[in-house]
């Protein structure tokens, strides 16, 4: 799975809008739906904070396991 694939489905898991996820880790709403697009990587400081966002590690949500 690609790392905007799983963004999408933890998020949809959690119930939020993509406006709540951008809120919650301090970027804007286009920014992240650029992520979600998969039209843009999250740099480090972003993914580290989505992740933690999300309670899953970073290997979790780059597609590298499947142990959260």
């Amino acid at each position: 799975m690609k790392v905007h694939e799983r963004m999408k489905e933890l998020r949809k898991e959690r119930k939020e809008t993509q406006v709540q996820v951008a809120e919650a880790i301090g970027i804007t709403d286009r920014q992240y739906q650029r992520f979600e697009a998969g039209k843009q990587k999250p740099g480090f400081d972003n993914f580290w904070a989505l992740a933690d966002h999300f309670g899953v590690t970073m290997d979790y949500l780059a597609g590298r396991t499947e142990e959260r």
